[in-house]
C-alpha cells in the first residue's frame, strides 16, 4: 500500500467512526423511542435558566456512541478501547456543543451550522491522530468532510422519518 493510499484509508477510518459515533444515538433513538433515555444533565438549569445540556443529550446515547464505534473500529481493524474512547471524546464533544448553544440561548436541538459538527468531530480526531495515523491536513480534511457528510444527509435523514429535524 502507498503512503498516499494509506493516508486516504486512516482517513475513510476516521469519517467511518465518526458517522458511527454521531448515528448511533440517533438510530438506537429510534428504536427505543423514550425508554431509557434518561438525560446526562438529570434537567440540571444553571442561573442563566437553561438545562446543562437537554433531554436529547441522554446516556442511552452516550452508551450507544461508546458502544457501536467499539464495534465500528473492530471492523476498521483497530482497537475496540480505541473506538470506545473515540465514541465517548465525539459526545463529549457534542455535550460542549449542545452546553454552549444553551449558553446563548438557542433551544434545544436547534441548528448552529459548524458547532452542531466540528467539536464532536475535532475532539476525538484530535487526540487520536496518532493511533488513526492521522496528520494535520488529515485531520482537518476529516473535519471538513464530516461537516458536508452531515449538511447533506441530514435532510435525507429527516425526509426518512429518522431525524425529527431536517439538520
Amino acid at each position: 500500500m502507498t503512503a498516499q493510499s494509506e493516508c486516504l484509508y486512516c482517513m475513510i477510518q476516521a469519517v467511518a467512526l465518526l458517522v458511527t459515533a454521531n448515528g448511533a444515538p440517533l438510530l438506537v433513538n429510534n428504536m427505543l423511542d423514550k425508554r431509557w433515555a434518561w438525560p446526562v444533565d438529570n434537567h440540571l438549569k444553571l442561573r442563566d435558566g437553561h438545562r446543562l445540556f437537554g433531554n436529547t443529550k441522554t446516556w442511552r446515547g452516550l452508551c450507544s456512541a461508546v458502544f457501536f464505534t467499539a464495534l465500528a473500529a473492530i471492523s476498521c481493524g483497530l482497537e475496540p478501547s480505541t473506538g470506545a474512547l473515540f465514541g465517548a471524546l465525539a459526545m463529549v464533544g457534542d455535550l460542549l456543543a449542545s452546553f454552549l448553544k444553551r449558553r446563548i440561548g438557542r433551544a434545544e436541538s436547534s441548528r448552529a451550522r459548524g458547532l452542531d459538527t466540528v467539536p464532536e468531530s475535532l475532539f476525538p480526531i484530535l487526540l487520536l491522530k496518532d493511533p488513526l495515523a492521522l496528520s494535520l491536513i488529515d485531520i482537518i480534511l476529516v473535519v471538513a468532510l464530516f461537516f458536508l457528510i452531515e449538511e447533506v444527509v441530514s435532510p435525507v435523514l429527516y425526509r426518512l422519518h429518522i431525524r425529527k429535524r431536517p439538520y
